[in-house]
């Protein structure tokens, strides 16, 4: 036990969590002697040497380029299309356009920075209070993780052995039920207080949203129906996108590109064609062809800038990673994580009380720690008593990720409300306020996806 209470003496004197975990580990190998100190190194060394984890650097590198390509103002239009009509009309449109960004992102810091920005702008001259649309904006920022691509199920599958294709997939059905539950949250707001409608009902401009929907989706679609003829999928999905491409720019599309991206991640990974840390490149790159190519709003001076701070974001998960892999590691050969399942299994063998339990643990740490760091720490602690409970292992994944997202919106460490205070100009009190009324669908949707764990579960089963 000392490794923890040094550990947590460290995290309780204000010192990060992950130069924490590496001195924690590193006293305790040292005033141990039992393990040889070249062993640090060597454990911090191997946890990053995975290939899963080259995913982190290319999906923080994609949401980078899609922040800056101009992306995320044709994913407002395309969503102001779609849903704008509606009573509280731009709250809808937040919601959908994070849904949106959610596939291309992975990140619920780069849906608040970059949509986040246009939407508060957009509501607060459209007469909404800076307290719905910053708290709404919030709310639909943390789906940005649950829907594929994710850098915290990234994380959670190298560090639990489980398949990070499997974990996307299980991230769909929660991630549309999290924004049904929001635009309900809005309907319901714009009822109350009699909030208009935005935009006026176009048939033309939803049926040109729905338009773009029907051809993104009739990719993946053809090329099913090519297997299922026996006609090569490749060469049908590849003219069905030169065919894309040549209509996009006929007919000046608002989304259809964006919406590509998690077709194109899902889709390759479903059919087998690439992995999950391949399709982080393939995503890059197709990011890339947007803003450089197709939409020409990046430059080299611009694109080099985003590579630098890709670097940099990269640099600071990755040293958490390797921190995080000694520590877990001394916790196993210490039997700390036997002695942690032991305790655990004794006050309850029922897997419905240990999830309630692992919830509120959760909830409480996504309030201190950010989500790798709450990741890389908890799995080596609770995967064994999941297994011991059979409760699935992607089942848990998808739990602890939201759980840590939800984190993300409460003080003291809730990054998105720092970076939407600072947005929208609001003091961070305020902002904890706003906050408030949207943990109720977020709340709801936890629930139900820690109950009903065939929502989780029913794609990947299908697909794997």
């Amino acid at each position: 036990m000392g490794l923890l209470g040094s550990f947590l003496a460290l995290m309780v004197s204000g010192i990060p969590v992950a130069i924490a975990m590496a001195t924690a580990s590193l006293a305790y190998v040292m005033w141990s002697g039992s393990v040889p100190d070249f062993v640090v190194i060597h454990r911090m060394y191997g946890g990053v040497d995975s290939f899963p984890l080259l995913a982190v650097p290319f999906f923080i590198w994609a949401g980078n380029l899609m922040n800056s390509a101009g992306v995320t103002n044709r994913i407002y239009n395309f969503a102001l299309a779609l849903v704008g009509w509606m009573k509280g009309g731009l709250g809808h449109v937040n919601v959908v356009g994070s849904m949106i960004f959610a596939g291309m992102s992975g990140t619920a810091i780069a849906d608040a920075a970059g949509l986040g920005t246009i939407e508060i702008k957009a509501m607060t001259d459209h007469g909404y209070s800076k307290e719905f649309s910053v708290g709404v904006t919030a709310a639909s920022a943390t789906v940005g993780p649950i829907i594929p691509p994710s850098l915290p199920f990234v994380i959670y599958g190298m560090m639990a052995s489980v398949s990070i294709g499997q974990l996307f997939l299980a991230g769909v059905i929660p991630g549309i039920i999290m924004g049904i539950t929001m635009m309900l949250t809005v309907a319901y707001f714009a009822y109350t207080r009699n909030y208009g409608r935005d935009a006026e009902f176009s048939l033309a401009k939803l049926a040109k949203a729905g338009l773009e929907i029907a051809m993104v989706l009739g990719i993946p679609y053809l090329a099913w129906l090519a297997t299922e003829l026996g006609v090569p999928g490749g060469w049908m999905t590849l003219a069905t996108f030169a065919a894309l491409l040549v209509l996009d720019k006929v007919f000046n599309f608002s989304a259809v590109m964006a919406l590509l991206t998690p077709v194109l991640l899902i889709g390759g990974m479903t059919l087998g064609i690439f992995t999950p840390t391949e399709g982080a490149i393939a995503a890059s790159l197709w990011a890339l062809f947007l803003g450089l190519f197709w939409y020409r709003t990046l430059d080299w001076r611009r694109l080099v800038k985003l590579t630098m701070d890709t670097i940099e974001t990269t640099a600071t998960v990755l040293f958490i990673v390797a921190a995080a892999s000694i520590f877990g590691w001394l916790l196993t050969v210490t039997r700390v994580t036997d002695a942690v399942a032991e305790w655990v299994l004794a006050f309850t063998s029922n897997p419905n009380v240990f999830l309630l339990l692992a919830n509120l643990l959760l909830l409480f740490v996504g309030c201190f720690l950010e989500p790798t760091a709450a990741i890389t720490l908890l799995v080596p602690i609770l995967i064994p008593i999941c297994l011991k409970l059979g409760i699935d292992p992607v089942h848990f994944g998808l739990v602890m990720v939201l759980n840590l997202m939800i984190g993300l919106l409460h003080p003291p460490m809730g990054t998105v409300l720092f970076v939407l205070s600072r947005v929208a100009k609001l003091s961070f009190e305020r902002t904890t306020v706003a906050i408030l009324p949207w943990l109720v669908p977020l709340f709801a949707t936890l629930i139900l996806c820690t109950y009903v764990p065939q929502i989780v579960l029913w794609l990947p089963r299908k697909f794997f």
